[in-house]
């Protein structure tokens, strides 16, 4: 499909998609979207940014509008708050006269989620720790369930996930449609999508370990203690949203401490905030009280904000791998990103282990080409979507979709 007015779905749905700025599909959505409608399992690796979300809420609220069955219909587990929180705002969004989904978290009050389920949401979006208590205590069943979405599957297994996802399904229906989407298909990974799914069609875009080509890599070697001056020189250089990582929970606060003290608004989200303050720093984020969100590697999968111009490593990552998620928080759905990464003179050998790693080449600047020029930012509010990638599609044994992406 070329645009979501192709697809064979409810002209109301249609409408509310072209009413939220959605138009041309990204590659995942084109590809996935129409074979989850088909009611195929699937399975589908992908970096981030490339608009998985809508690739499996459109195939569920298209099947909630022609199913009249009582209780829950569709559950999607992921591994956060926030991304569990997104994921229920788009569908808010999008849902039309639907019941509003109940969301099933930490750190949010329970009486309002336990309402929502008494309340006959046909849509569950869960992290697997507070769904696997309320099975425990009976506050929640699926025996009309038809679609399981298995979202960031990856990281719920890196984060210890696996025992209570495999609890969580073992109480499902056997008969039931599997989608499940992943950055990674290696190990755990392939056991669990081999276990829960039937006969799936797999989708892959392009090199999950490399960042988006739409991101300009760039690093500058700073004094030891020059970061935060080159840092404010950064921020005084870019007019759009900016995301800045620290290593630690206390860098996080000494940054984020020191911008508002010279005027910049930052906010700041790490893993001792309450979700109260994490929510509100993202919120404040999204909608633009806070031009600068300061954060931890919590943040580096876990928000999902249109729009980010800019990414600033004040620290250089510990793990590799989270350098690729840090910067895939810019250069989203087409648009233009920048990546700057700060080192200094004994961090030279880690910047160049972490290239090799990844693969990577990431321009060195001088400090003099720290002043660059402002980048013309889109017409607030607007979301502007690009034209959808050129793909071809190879059937292969089983249902298996090979996808070929083309620059």
């Amino acid at each position: 499909m070329h645009n979501f007015s192709d697809l064979q779905i409810s002209s109301s749905l249609k409408d509310r998609l072209a009413a939220a700025n959605f138009s041309v599909p990204t590659p995942v959505q084109a590809a996935a979207i129409p074979k989850a409608l088909e009611g195929k399992d699937l399975i589908a690796t992908a970096q981030t940014g490339t608009g998985k979300t809508l690739a499996f809420l459109v195939p569920i609220i298209e099947k909630l509008l022609h199913k009249n069955a009582p209780g829950i219909q569709a559950l999607v587990l992921l591994p956060t708050r926030e991304l569990a929180m997104q994921v229920a705002d788009q569908y808010n969004v999008l849902r039309g006269k639907l019941m509003p989904a109940a969301l099933v978290v930490g750190g949010l009050p329970e009486h309002r989620q336990l309402n929502s389920l008494r309340n006959g949401a046909p849509l569950v979006v869960a992290t697997p720790g507070r769904l696997e208590d309320f099975l425990d205590r009976g506050q929640v069943k699926f025996p009309n369930l038809q679609i399981l979405v298995l979202d960031e599957a990856d990281r719920m297994l890196d984060m210890g996930f696996l025992p209570g996802i495999r609890r969580i399904v073992g109480v499902l229906p056997r008969e039931r449609q599997t989608l499940c989407f992943s950055a990674t298909m290696e190990g755990a990974m392939t056991r669990l999508v081999k276990d829960y799914t039937q006969d799936p069609v797999r989708l892959a875009f392009g090199s999950v370990l490399q960042p988006s080509e739409n991101v300009r890599l760039q690093a500058f070697e700073v004094a030891a203690d020059g970061k935060l001056e080159a840092l404010r020189h950064i921020l005084a250089k870019e007019r759009g949203r900016c995301l800045v990582f620290s290593r630690t929970k206390r860098g996080v606060e000494r940054i984020a401490r020191c911008l508002n003290r010279d005027g910049i608004n930052a906010a700041m989200i790490h893993g001792d905030r309450s979700q109260s303050q994490r929510s509100a720093a993202l919120e404040g984020f999204q909608n633009g009280r806070h031009r600068i969100l300061v954060a931890t590697d919590l943040a580096s999968r876990g928000i999902h904000v249109q729009d980010i111009a800019h990414v600033i490593n004040y620290d250089l990552p510990e793990i590799a791998e989270n350098f690729i998620h840090r910067v895939g928080r810019t250069g989203r759905a087409g648009r233009r990103g920048v990546a700057s990464t700060l080192f200094s003179r004994d961090q030279r050998s880690d910047l160049l282990q972490l290239e090799r790693v990844l693969g990577l080449r990431i321009e060195k600047l001088p400090m003099s080409q720290l002043a660059l020029e402002p980048k013309e930012q889109p017409a607030a509010g607007r979301l502007r979507l690009p034209a959808v990638q050129k793909h071809t599609l190879t059937r292969l044994p089983g249902e298996i979709l090979q996808v070929q992406l083309e620059s």
